[in-house]
């Protein structure tokens, strides 16, 4: 279990680096700047999405929604749940992919989950959303002629942390959307 989560930085940067597994490109400001001042294209296309968990790992985790329909140039929010049904606060690590894998070279995540560490506490339940667009060019590019759906997959993976103090996690906060609630009602 250990390698396994070790292995996912490597993973991540070969990944990120090559677009290899239909791996997305991560959107920086510039390509932000470039989508703002562009019309959306008129290119439909669904991204369906799909969550699964590694071995060992006992939350349960799904896509809020099944499908999103959107055109090229358009930005969506899109929302995962996971929840830790068990009596140990517990913390895990996505990856991704995107298939078809052709398609992930104009997949441009804004932001996500995936890559950080979530600690979940016992029985906690969060709302994770994920950021993202379909550039223009994909449909100018005539080898994405036969693609009409995309699928966003996540997998979470445990992170082996029984000897690691919490405070020297490094990971990034989930959202909740209860706790983001009662925030603003007080």
């Amino acid at each position: 279990m250990g390698l396994s989560y070790a292995a996912v930085p490597l993973y991540q940067a070969f990944c990120q680096v090559t677009g290899y597994g239909g791996t997305v490109q991560q959107s920086k400001s510039d390509a932000l700047e470039k989508m703002s001042g562009e019309q959306k294209g008129t290119r439909r296309i669904v991204v369906k999405f799909d969550a699964g968990t590694g071995i060992g790992m006992p939350w349960k985790f799904k896509p809020l929604q099944q499908e999103v329909q959107l055109v090229t140039g358009e930005t969506v929010l899109a929302f995962y749940n996971a929840e830790n049904p068990t009596d140990r606060a517990m913390t895990g690590v996505a990856t991704y992919n995107v298939t078809p894998m052709k398609a992930g070279l104009y997949f441009n995540k804004v932001q996500c989950f995936c890559f950080h560490e979530q600690r979940l506490q016992p029985k906690e339940n969060v709302d994770m959303p994920v950021f993202f667009f379909l550039d223009n060019e994909f449909q100018e590019d005539c080898r994405m002629d036969d693609i009409n759906e995309i699928t966003l997959s996540y997998t979470f993976f445990p992170v082996d942390d029984d000897d690691v103090e919490e405070s020297s996690l490094t990971k990034a906060a989930p959202i909740s959307l209860t706790s983001a609630k009662a925030q603003g009602s007080s």
